[in-house]
């Protein structure tokens, strides 16, 4: 909408800006002269003004679009860094962006599953705001899995530019979930491996048979689980002293009941 200059003359924004009032304000909702010169729109009743324009505050010209053909202004190559957990470190990332030339970065720790990630939606919207000045923008990532849609890579087999709207993106992204998922499946079958052999998986046991003696004495005398475990001390390992959670106190029992049973 905005492609197209305001024709009441009460407003005459020029194409590139909001819609303006009298008082000199961005006003609530574009003139129906204006929605109505986009086909699209021409049988709307109203069109309100995205708060990205900020409607109410004093107007300003803002950069007129740039025609299809024209050439650009310039080019400007923002980067973007991710890390999934706060103990995952930047560093290579950070370090290979500003190698390559590129001095705004945006970063952030947080995990692929985000639905919403802040410092990314900072990026996209810097770009977008540059673009509509007529600079170019590029939006350079280190590889493919730290963005999922990538645009520039600078390593690996697919290292250079690439078009973002071609469907290899569409298939990066997919495939980053894949890898995901088929890191996380066979972490879990060498977990299952290793139990059939016998071998404990994660941290140190806190339990003992002497715990699980007490345990039984107590739940003999119908106590709670939760109270079983505040009766109970962890004799050795780093969580020496301590209570066991009411959760421990479950498997070890049940271990023993299924042992018990066979």
């Amino acid at each position: 909408m905005e492609a197209h200059a305001c024709p009441m003359t009460s407003c005459a924004a020029p194409a590139g800006s909001p819609c303006r009032i009298g008082k000199g304000k961005v006003a609530v909702q574009y003139h129906t002269a204006r929605f109505r010169l986009v086909p699209a729109l021409a049988k709307a009743l109203n069109v309100p003004i995205p708060a990205l324009r900020k409607p109410g505050t004093v107007w300003i010209e803002l950069p007129r679009p740039v025609a299809a053909d024209a050439e650009p202004a310039g080019h400007a190559r923002i980067g973007y860094a991710r890390a999934s957990t706060v103990r995952q470190s930047l560093n290579t990332q950070l370090d290979a962006l500003q190698a390559d030339g590129v001095t705004r970065v945006f970063a952030e720790k947080i995990s692929t599953r985000a639905t919403v990630r802040p410092e990314l939606d900072k990026a996209v919207t810097l770009a977008r705001e540059l673009r509509a000045t007529g600079v170019a923008v590029t939006l350079v990532v280190h590889e493919h899995k730290r963005l999922g849609r990538g645009l520039e890579f600078l390593t690996g087999e697919l290292q250079g530019s690439h078009d973002p709207s071609g469907v290899v993106f569409t298939v990066l992204a997919a495939l980053s979930g894949m890898e995901r998922e088929y890191i996380r499946d066979r972490t879990l079958e060498g977990h299952e491996s290793a139990r059939a052999r016998g071998k404990a998986i994660g941290g140190s046991a806190v339990t003992d048979e002497n715990m699980l003696s007490m345990a039984l004495h107590l739940r003999g005398q119908d106590l709670s689980l939760r109270d079983i475990a505040a009766r109970l001390v962890i004799t050795s390992g780093k969580k020496k002293g301590r209570h066991p959670s009411a959760a421990t106190v479950l498997r070890m029992l049940r271990d023993h009941d299924q042992q018990s049973a066979t």
